[in-house]
């Protein structure tokens, strides 16, 4: 394994060639406040990261990663347009891969610019393989706008939108929804019993939950509308697995979706986008003939990508993490900028997984 100096030597030499692309070098406070975060991703991200409590400033993270902090600092006194690099150590448990990493190097390279959203992603992408090159790794592409496209084009009540754009990042509730919601399966058996009961409250004992009397009421009656709505048509779920199950080079790719637009054309937006990219892709020198594109992609990262998403994988080791990943995160930006937006795109490499592979070559 490499050692602590020569990793951080690795990233200054990543972060040099991202300042020779333009960018300013940044550094984030290693604790974050964690309000932050769970208002951005709930309580499930406690499951990942490491939480602790300051006297005077309440719950605080260790930092999960740079994106949301450089996005924060980028929103309150950033310039338009603006690239930023950064390295520093993240925090992850890694409950799931115990064989892993919790403490780990990170460099970034992040581009808000309102000119051109195609190009920069293009940018950014070919960036990150130019660092990488050497090491013959596998490159993945996604484009999660295209699976948010395409739930909010459904035949369903806002309500089941809102439900499945909520777990788009969880693929299994994913599917288990879209069943459901499409008569496929029966809703859980403890549900269907509580709907069936005139009165929830009749033999409730001493109330112990976090959730008022009215709260737990206005939830069951969300729950007794939903039950009355109809189900989702099954060339609609037809249509989803169709969408979900593309993988291809991106060329082909792109001519799979457009067929399938002709029958859903909620996607034909983000498919414009998607041809864009590509061109820009090419232009900037990226083979687009063996460039990989799944549909399904990116939907177990950081829930704040809401566009084109990569990552770069070491084929011969499927015991290793990706080496690099990033993508767009445009209504972060907004989500942070309290109601400003900036078109913002970004990427990060682990120095300790490239130094470990070019060792091994």
């Amino acid at each position: 394994m490499p050692s602590i100096a020569e990793i951080r030597a690795e990233a200054m030499r990543l972060c040099a060639r991202f300042e020779q692309a333009g960018a300013m070098q940044v550094d984030c406070p290693v604790l974050q406040p964690a309000e932050t975060l769970l208002d951005l991703y709930g309580e499930d991200i406690r499951a990942r990261a490491y939480v602790t409590r300051d006297p005077s400033r309440g719950e605080m993270m260790l930092r999960p990663d740079f994106t949301v902090p450089v996005v924060e600092r980028h929103m309150s006194e950033g310039a338009d347009p603006a690239r930023y690099t950064y390295a520093g150590e993240v925090f992850r448990r890694q409950e799931d891969h115990p064989d892993r990493a919790s403490e780990y190097m990170q460099v970034g390279y992040e581009v808000f610019d309102r000119a051109n959203p195609a190009a920069s992603d293009a940018e950014v992408f070919a960036l990150m393989l130019e660092v990488l090159s050497p090491l013959g790794l596998r490159a993945a592409t996604g484009d999660i706008g295209l699976l948010i496209a395409m739930v909010s084009g459904l035949r369903v009540s806002e309500d089941r939108k809102t439900a499945l754009l909520r777990h788009i990042w969880r693929p299994a509730r994913f599917t288990s929804l879209v069943k459901r919601f499409a008569g496929l399966t029966p809703a859980p058996a403890t549900r269907s019993a509580l709907l069936k009961v005139p009165d929830a409250f009749a033999e409730a004992g001493v109330q112990i939950g976090l959730r008022s009397k009215a709260e737990v009421a206005a939830r069951i009656e969300a729950l007794k509308a939903d039950a009355a709505q109809p189900p989702m048509s099954r060339e609609e779920v037809d249509l989803i697995t169709a969408v979900l199950g593309v993988s291809e080079t991106c060329p082909h790719a792109l001519e799979q979706l457009k067929d399938i637009a002709v029958d859903m054309p909620s996607i034909s937006p983000a498919l414009e986008q998607f041809e864009a990219r590509c061109a820009a892709l090419d232009q900037a020198g990226v083979d687009l003939q063996s460039l990989a594109f799944e549909a399904s992609y990116g939907r177990t990262s950081m829930e704040y990508y809401d566009g084109f998403v990569f990552g770069f994988y070491a084929p011969d080791r499927a015991d290793l993490p990706p080496i690099a990943t990033g993508g767009r995160y445009d209504a972060l930006t907004r989500r942070l900028g309290q109601g400003r937006e900036i078109p913002a795109v970004g990427g990060v490499v682990r120095p300790d997984l490239i130094l470990a592979l070019r060792g091994a070559t």
